[in-house]
C-alpha cells in the first residue's frame, strides 16, 4: 500500500523522485523519504513526517540532495506507528542519519508485510544486529545485508536467499554500497514496474509514477528480481538465472494522471465517467453485439457455468452484489458474492464448472489475488474483471477483461467502479443471450440501454450544483443511512462507503425491508435517510420504510428516476436521474451519491483524494 519510486540515469535523481511520489502519494501519506547516491559516495538518506510536501521543504525541492541515482517512499503505516525513525528508506547499519547512512552496505524502500519479521529479527539480533526502528522492513533490508556479506554473495543471489527466508508480500528496491549507479528489485504479491527509456531506467509501484517519463514498461513477475542500469534492466528468476520478460507499452494519456484544472482528483474522475464507460462498452460491444472473445470468454462457455462466485473488496464487492441480481435475473444463473477476505479462508464447495469472477481496480489486491489462486488451487476457472494490464491477478487469471478507467489517482474509486459495472452488465446480457433466456429483441434493446449509458451519466452530473447545495445543509450530520431493496440496496451500500470513506460521517446502508429488524432503533430527530428507489416494483414498499424513519424525526432524501413524482410528496429532498432500463439503472443512480460524499467531505474541509488512514490500493492482508 505504499509508494515506491526509483531512478537512475544521468539526470538528477531527486526531482525526479519527488515528482514520482506526488504521483503515488495516494498509495500512503504518514510520511515519506529519499535514498540518493552521488556516484561512489554512501547513499544520503532524508525522512519527514506527514504529507510529501514536507519532504520536498526539507530538501529544496531537491536541489539539496545531490546524485543521479536513488529510491523513494511515501509510507501507509503497518508496522511501526508513524514516525521518522520508522520512514523508509531503511538501511542495514545500526544507527540512521549521516554516519549510519555512509556505513550501511544496503539502503532500501518496501511495500507490504513480512509475517515472519520478528522470527528474523531475532535471529539476525543473535548475528549482532541492532535495529533503530520497529518496522519490518528494516529486518527485511538486514537480512538482505546479512546473506551478502556472511556468504559473500552478490546482489541478486542475496536478495533471492532473503525471498526464500522470509513469509509475507513485498515489493522492495535496494541499492547496494559497492555498486554505485544501480537498484535491485524484488517482488512477491505487491506490485512493481521497471520503466527504460534512453539511457534512464525507472522504477515504480504504479504506473503514474513514471508516466511522464515512459510508456515502455516491464512486469516483474512474482518472486523475480531486477538488476536495474541507466537505460537497461536484467531479470533473474529465484535460482539466480537470467529470464527474459515482455515490454509492455502503456497505453494511458499522461494527463489523465494530472488534475485538469479540478479540484480534485476525485471529482475530475466523477467527470471522466462517461467517458470511461463509453470507452468500456466501445471494447466489448462491436456492431451491436457484446464480444468477450477478448477475454477468452464465447458462448459455449457461458452455456456451460453452473454458477458464478464474484469475489471482490470494498467498491469492487459492491459491484459485484450489483452484478448478482442482474445475472441471476437475465442469465438463470446462481450467484454468490464473497469478500475476499473471507472466500480465501473458506472451504470451497463449488463444482467444475463453476465460473469465479475476481474484480479489482489495480489487478494486485492482496486479498483477491490470494482467492483467485485458492479457486485455481481447486480447478476451478476464473476470470478477472481488471483496469490495469499486466497486473498480477491479470497475468494469474485463465481470463481476463479488461476495463478502460484509466489512471484512478483519488483514493475513493468512482470511475474504476463504473467500468467494472457496466463490464459486469455485458457479461450478463451475453450469458442471458448464450443460454436462450434472452431472445434477439430483448438482446437488441439491452445492448441500446447498455450504449446509451454514458450520455445518461453525463446528464445526471448536471445536477451537481443542487446536490453541492443540499450536502452543505448536512455536512455536520452525524448519522445517515441508505436504504433500498434489490439492486437499489447494492447501490446503497457503494453510496454509504462513499459518505464514510471521505467525509468521516457515520453512515450505513440497509435493505429497507430490514429497518424493523433492529436499525430504526437508530434513527432520532435529525437523522438523514437517503432512499434510492429506481426499481418500480420495490418503490412502494421503500417509500413506506422511509415513511416509518420520518415519523421518528428522520430528514429523508429520495433517489429516483425522472417520471417517479409521487417520491417528491413522501420525501423532504429529491433528486432525479435520467430513466434506464431497470437492471442497468444503478450507474446513473451511484452518480449523485459520488457526488453528495464528495461535496460533503469539501464542506468539512477535508483531504477528499486522501482520506485518512486508507491507501489506493490494498496490496496487505
Amino acid at each position: 500500500m505504499c509508494g515506491i519510486v526509483g531512478y537512475t540515469g544521468a539526470n538528477q535523481a531527486a526531482p525526479i523522485l519527488l515528482n514520482g511520489l506526488r504521483h503515488l502519494e495516494y498509495r500512503g501519506y504518514d510520511s515519506a523519504g529519499l535514498a540518493v547516491r552521488n556516484g561512489d559516495a554512501p547513499a544520503e538518506v532524508v525522512k519527514a513526517m506527514g504529507k510529501l510536501r514536507n519532504l520536498a521543504e526539507k530538501i529544496d525541492n531537491g536541489s539539496a540532495i545531490q546524485g543521479c541515482c536513488g529510491i523513494g517512499h511515501t509510507r501507509w503505516a503497518t508496522h511501526g506507528a508513524p514516525s521518522e525513525v520508522n520512514a523508509h528508506p531503511h538501511i542495514s547499519s545500526s544507527v540512521p542519519g549521516a554516519a549510519g547512512d555512509a556505513e550501511a552496505g544496503v539502503v532500501g524502500v518496501h511495500n507490504g508485510i513480512i509475517e515472519n519479521y520478528a522470527e528474523l529479527k531475532d535471529k539476525l539480533t543473535r548475528e549482532g544486529y541492532k535495529f533503530y526502528s520497529q518496522t519490518d522492513t528494516e529486518v527485511a533490508i538486514k537480512l538482505v545485508d546479512y546473506y551478502y556479506n556472511k556468504y559473500k554473495l552478490g546482489p541478486v543471489d542475496a536478495i533471492n536467499r532473503m525471498m526464500v527466508r522470509v513469509r509475507g508480500s513485498y515489493a522492495l528496491a535496494l541499492m547496494f554500497k559497492d555498486y554505485p549507479g544501480e537498484i535491485y528489485a524484488a517482488r512477491k504479491d505487491s506490485p512493481m514496474i521497471i520503466g527504460i527509456t534512453g539511457d534512464e531506467s525507472f522504477i515504480a509501484s504504479d504506473v503514474p509514477a513514471i508516466l511522464q517519463y515512459t510508456r515502455q514498461v516491464y512486469y516483474i513477475g512474482n518472486q523475480q528480481c531486477a538488476r536495474v542500469l541507466p537505460g537497461e534492466a536484467h531479470f533473474f528468476d529465484l535460482n539466480g538465472y537470467e529470464i527474459v520478460l515482455p515490454l509492455t507499452e502503456i497505453t494511458w494519456d499522461a494527463e489523465a494522471a494530472e488534475k485538469g484544472g479540478y479540484e480534485h482528483f476525485m471529482l475530475k474522475e466523477i467527470h471522466e465517467q462517461p467517458r470511461a464507460v463509453k470507452d468500456t462498452l466501445g471494447s466489448l460491444i462491436h456492431a451491436g453485439r457484446i464480444d468477450l472473445s477478448a477475454a477468452g470468454i464465447d458462448d459455449e462457455l457461458l452455456k456451460t457455468v453452473s454458477s458464478v462466485t464474484i469475489v471482490a473488496c470494498g467498491s469492487a464487492w459492491h459491484v459485484g452484489m450489483a452484478a448478482q441480481y442482474v445475472i441471476e435475473d437475465l442469465a438463470r444463473i446462481p450467484v454468490r458474492v464473497e469478500l475476499a477476505s473471507e472466500f480465501r479462508y473458506r472451504r470451497l464447495l463449488l463444482d467444475k464448472d463453476a465460473l469465479v469472477v475476481v474484480i479489482s481496480q489495480s489487478g494486485e489486491t492482496a486479498d483477491s489475488l490470494a482467492a483467485l489462486r485458492t479457486a485455481k488451487e481447486q480447478g476451478i476457472r476464473t476470470l478477472a474483471v481488471v483496469n490495469v494490464v499486466g497486473s498480477t491477478i491479470a497475468r494469474e487469471a485463465d481470463n481476463v477483461l479488461y476495463t478502460l478507467a484509466g489512471p484512478e489517482i483519488a483514493v475513493a474509486t468512482t470511475k474504476a467502479y463504473s467500468t467494472q459495472l457496466v463490464a459486469m452488465y455485458c457479461l450478463a446480457v451475453q450469458a442471458g443471450f448464450a443460454r436462450g433466456h434472452v431472445d434477439a429483441d430483448a438482446y437488441a434493446n439491452y445492448i441500446e440501454e447498455l450504449t446509451a449509458l454514458p450520455d445518461k451519466i453525463s446528464r445526471a452530473l448536471e445536477d451537481k450544483e443542487r446536490i453541492q447545495w443540499f450536502a452543505a445543509k448536512y455536512a455536520n450530520a452525524h448519522d445517515m443511512f441508505f436504504i433500498g431493496r434489490g439492486i437499489d440496496y447494492a447501490i446503497c451500500l457503494e453510496g454509504s462507503l462513499k459518505m464514510k470513506e471521505i467525509s468521516y460521517v457515520h453512515s450505513e446502508a440497509y435493505a429497507a425491508g430490514e429497518l424493523k429488524h433492529g436499525t430504526i432503533s437508530l434513527v432520532e430527530n435529525g437523522t438523514l435517510v437517503i432512499g434510492v428507489l429506481t426499481q418500480q416494483g420495490l418503490m412502494e414498499k421503500t417509500l413506506s420504510n422511509m415513511a416509518e424513519c420520518k415519523a421518528r424525526g428522520a430528514y429523508l432524501m429520495g433517489l429516483t428516476s425522472y417520471g417517479h413524482y409521487a417520491v417528491e410528496d413522501a420525501v423532504n429532498f429529491t433528486i432525479y436521474i435520467p430513466k434506464a432500463d431497470e437492471h442497468f439503472i444503478g450507474s446513473l443512480a451511484v452518480i449523485p451519491l459520488q457526488l453528495l460524499g464528495y461535496y460533503v467531505s469539501v464542506a468539512r474541509g477535508l483531504d477528499v483524494d486522501k482520506p485518512r488512514n486508507l491507501a489506493k490500493s490494498v496490496t496487505v492482508e
